[in-house]
């Protein structure tokens, strides 16, 4: 069942959700979702500077990753072809029984830009900023600004509260991630 704006509303009041700083519901919070805010911190790929990613050896990856901070009044050029880490400015708290499913916004959409690749699932249990897998995949470079709605955020209410929800699970890699934060496969058992 996916929650309603009024259950997203009431969830957030009661804070059985919790999403900070809250947007303005008047231009975020849609029928069965609220949108989320593009933060000013980015990864990218640099890929001459290794020939390949290993998800057994992972110790290069900062070789093959600079970080970017852009100004809150500039845009980030996000090339054609080309990928980039960055997160919500928004922190999310989710509680054990509701999971959250990320999409992106149909007007960044139809610009060629994708806001995650594989990784739509928010578990129950979750805290951190959401990092977002972003993707032009138009022929003409698209400026991203800080502070832009870039996602949509829905809620999923689960059949019973999650027995191991992700804030238990050893695994737990991305846990309380505070912005963006690279693969950690290599933390994988393979």
């Amino acid at each position: 069942m996916i929650l309603s704006d009024r259950d997203i509303k009431k969830a957030l009041a009661e804070k059985s959700i919790i999403i900070n700083p809250l947007p303005a519901f008047e231009e975020a919070l849609s029928a069965c979702s609220i949108d989320l805010r593009l933060h000013n911190e980015f990864e990218v790929f640099e890929h001459t500077q290794i020939p390949y990613f290993d998800i057994r050896n992972m110790e290069n990856i900062a070789q093959a990753t600079e970080k970017i901070i852009v100004p809150d009044d500039k845009p980030f050029i996000l090339q054609p072809g080309k990928f980039a880490l960055a997160s919500t400015m928004e922190w999310v708290e989710l509680p054990d029984n509701i999971a959250g499913r990320l999409e992106g916004r149909s007007s960044i959409g139809r610009l060629g830009i994708i806001v995650h690749s594989t990784a739509a699932l928010i578990h129950p249990g979750m805290k951190g900023r959401i990092v977002l897998e972003l993707s032009n995949l138009a022929q003409i470079p698209v400026a991203l600004y800080p502070g832009m709605r870039i996602c949509a955020l829905s809620f999923e209410q689960l059949t019973s509260p999650a027995e191991i929800p992700y804030s238990k699970q050893k695994s737990a890699k991305y846990f309380n991630q505070q912005g963006v934060m690279g693969s950690k496969i290599g933390k994988d058992l393979i």
